[in-house]
């Protein structure tokens, strides 16, 4: 058989052919590894975002629970062990420290989401920012939504500060143009005199319980993860059968033609 193969002039193609299956084959193979990855952080962020709301406190514990050895930086993935965590809270909002973040709303047009500094009630660590949800521009501005500023507790969710993409824009601190959710810079931009200790992550109110007079709308935080895993598993493995077809087809006819000679 293998004399065949040489005289069929088909030891290179079958040695370039077969790495290249295995190829494909480990593509398709690793994109359901990831689909899996993904059905299990959907429905772990699904089972947090509907259990019971904790308090802030049970959130920090876990978070300090997750601190490297030298006890100064957390351990970002088990950090991420909380985000998505339903919470409660109660306090006063310290609406003169509002900051914006641009955020346009696929439905409402351009506009903002507000975040504000929640003061909490007989809280060690005193302060939370709250992102309370969206407002379209013609309200940025609170007087003209002064009945949504009378709220003292937030049900929300645990979000923790982000990244900037490659092409997102800087934010502006001076200017309260935020693009991106910034901890750091939105803490010191607004000037807390209760900054001795800032909750590590910011809440997403929910919709529920709605602001007095609507505003600012809450329920901004974007649940539907993309899982395309099992399409993409799909394209790799079809690739990789119609490879083996195709080479088949290849590999029959030479064989034939030898026999015919």
């Amino acid at each position: 058989m293998l004399q065949r193969f040489r005289d069929a002039g088909l030891m290179w193609p079958t040695l370039l052919a077969l790495p290249a299956l295995a190829f494909l084959l480990g593509l398709g193979t690793w994109q359901m590894q990831r689909k899996a990855w993904k059905d299990g952080l959907v429905e772990q962020i699904r089972e947090r975002t509907t259990a019971e709301p904790v308090t802030l406190g049970v959130v920090s514990s876990r978070m300090t629970a997750t601190l490297e050895p030298n006890g100064e930086k957390f351990n970002r993935s088990a950090w991420e062990s909380v985000e998505y965590t339903r919470v409660r809270a109660r306090g006063r909002f310290a609406h003169q420290h509002e900051q914006y973040l641009y955020a346009p709303d696929p439905r409402l047009g351009p506009g903002f989401h507000v975040y504000t500094p929640l003061v909490l009630d007989g809280a060690t660590c005193r302060v939370v920012i709250v992102n309370r949800g969206f407002v379209p521009e013609p309200l940025k501005a609170p007087e003209k939504r002064a009945a949504g500023q009378q709220s003292t507790e937030v049900i929300g969710l645990v979000r923790l500060a982000e990244k900037p993409g490659a092409f997102t824009p800087a934010n502006d601190a001076k200017m309260n143009s935020w693009y991106w959710r910034d901890l750091d810079g939105m803490a010191a931009a607004m000037q807390l005199r209760e900054k001795s200790c800032i909750m590590p992550f910011f809440v997403d109110a929910l919709a529920e319980p709605a602001n007095p007079g609507g505003w600012p709308k809450g329920g901004t935080t974007i649940l539907n993860i993309p899982n395309r895993h099992l399409e993409y598993a799909l394209t790799w493995f079809g690739l990789a059968a119609t490879l083996a077809g195709v080479f088949g087809a290849f590999v029959a006819g030479r064989l034939r033609n030898v026999r015919k000679s």
